[in-house]
């Protein structure tokens, strides 16, 4: 009966969403699939003019999707995800570097899972955490329901907290946390997660129990390890094992990007979730060789990678689609980003928030995502690449920073781009707009006092690899009960 009438409301919702308000959309409680991968930037898609790799399944999707073309994230990938779950910055979170334990997401966050459990979702995710291997930080005590994640920043860095395994099986038959459990796995770890995902979604759906599924890929992040299937074309087309590698992870990202959504279409799920694809901010490794030749590899003629403070560092692609519900090959223009996810979740599932938690520095997206020229106010963005070594804080305040407006980007507090006419910024115009350089400096400066209270960890000590916690809890359940085999249920 629950489903039936979930049903019912999702088709007057896609009846009435062209020539109704945004509000439409408030409480309508789709299922939320977001996918986001890790260091793949705007450049590493085919749809977005890569003539290398092949990218035919995300190329379909982003066709018939809702883009947002001016999205913005962090530079690095811990930043990132604190913004999209807290919905404020992630230096007002304490996330300020990828380690030195200042990924931790603080305690006090209230979390989008949290809310959309309270508002009867259960939620689940399989990858990347990157926000604290503490058992209080883990996404178990976040808001999760079922939880598959490798540790650290990424699969084999042991040295930085992840499982001792991982350090020589890097990327295939990984040892994982599930659940309370640290576990043993088979297969490749983007197959893993994504499999692991399915069939965890197809038992809600089975149950008829509204879900969001967090499926967070730790790939195309280095080590620059694929299938031999993925990194063959490449190799023999003469490109060196690094570009193989990492083209090879994109296209098997692709691949089963395709068999999940094939596998919705099939249960004929797509009409009450909400598809998303997304990345954690921009990309990583654009230097490589073919046939022994120096070259760069695409990166949509932006400018900067991952851990930069220009465009190449902070815009990624993300692509949304709701069949019946969400109009197909739309473009939104509007400057949006991470920290808009929290408000936009939320109001979709009707969920009920606290009365003392954080402050909410995003907007939703529903008006635009039922008006794509809704009026949407100018706003200034503030990005840090942080990571200055321990002590070095306060020297490093306009190292590697940026303020985004709809028209503007200021570059480390010195440097000015006409994003609206210059996209690549090729042309620094601080010289003769100077009064916009004032004005931009001063809000950065407003911005950056403003999270030096909330900087909880700074200061904390740098550990050694066997003090981290998923380190000593392996250890301690090997002694006790071993490491059990796992595999996801058939679906």
């Amino acid at each position: 009966m629950i489903q039936i009438y979930r049903k019912l409301l999702i088709a007057g919702i896609a009846l009435l969403c062209c020539g109704a308000h945004g509000e439409t959309l408030k409480g309508s409680r789709p299922n939320i699939i977001l996918v986001i991968t890790d260091d793949q930037g705007m450049g590493d898609l085919s749809c977005m003019g890569n003539k290398v790799v092949k990218t035919p399944h995300i190329d379909q999707f982003h066709d018939k999707a809702v883009r947002f073309t001016d999205f913005q994230v962090s530079p690095t990938c811990a930043p990132t995800r604190a913004a999209l779950m807290s919905g404020r910055v992630p230096f007002k979170n304490g996330v300020t570097h990828t380690i030195y334990q200042r990924e931790r997401m603080a305690l006090d966050a209230y979390t989008f899972p949290q809310a959309l459990q309270k508002a009867g979702y259960t939620t689940g995710i399989f990858g990347k955490w990157h926000l604290g291997d503490e058992e209080a930080y883990l996404p178990g005590s976040r808001g999760f329901d079922e939880v598959l994640i490798h540790g650290s920043g990424g699969i084999g860095q042991v040295r930085l907290g992840d499982f001792p395994p991982n350090g020589e099986n890097l990327y295939f038959d990984n040892v994982l946390l599930h659940n309370d459990t640290i576990i043993q796995t088979k297969g490749y770890c983007t197959d893993l997660f994504f499999d692991s995902g399915l069939a965890w979604i197809k038992k809600q759906h089975t149950d008829q129990k509204p879900y969001f599924a967090y499926i967070s890929l730790n790939a195309p992040h280095a080590p620059l390890v694929a299938p031999e299937k993925y990194t063959k074309r490449f190799i023999e087309m003469g490109y060196d094992k690094g570009t193989a590698g990492r083209y090879g992870m994109v296209e098997n990202i692709d691949d089963n990007f395709g068999a999940m959504v094939a596998k919705l279409k099939e249960w004929q799920a797509l009409e009450n979730t909400l598809v998303i694809f997304m990345t954690d901010n921009g990309a990583t490794h654009l230097k490589g060789r073919l046939n022994g030749e120096k070259i760069r590899h695409f990166n949509a003629n932006l400018r900067g990678a991952k851990n930069s403070p220009h465009e190449g560092g902070t815009h990624i692609p993300m692509f949304w689609q709701w069949h019946g519900v969400l109009d197909e090959n739309v473009n939104i223009d509007s400057l949006t980003a991470h920290l808009d996810i929290y408000q936009t979740f939320t109001e979709l599932a009707g969920a009920e928030l606290p009365a003392k938690m954080q402050e909410l520095e995003g907007r939703s997206l529903l008006p635009l995502l039922k008006d794509p020229k809704a009026d949407w106010p100018d706003r200034e963005l503030f990005f840090h690449c942080g990571r200055w070594n321990p002590g070095k804080r306060d020297t490093a305040v306009y190292a590697k920073c940026a303020v985004r407006t709809d028209r503007w980007r200021l570059v480390n507090n010195r440097e000015l781009y006409d994003i609206s006419k210059d996209p690549y910024q090729l042309t620094d115009v601080a010289e003769t707009n100077p009064e916009v350089v004032q004005k931009l400096s001063q809000s950065f400066d407003q911005w950056w006092q403003s999270t030096l209270p909330w900087m909880v960890n700074e200061g904390l000590p740098r550990l050694e690899e066997e003090e981290f916690p998923l380190n000593i809890r392996y250890h301690k359940q090997l002694k006790k009960i071993g490491i059990p085999d796992w595999s996801p249920a058939p679906f």
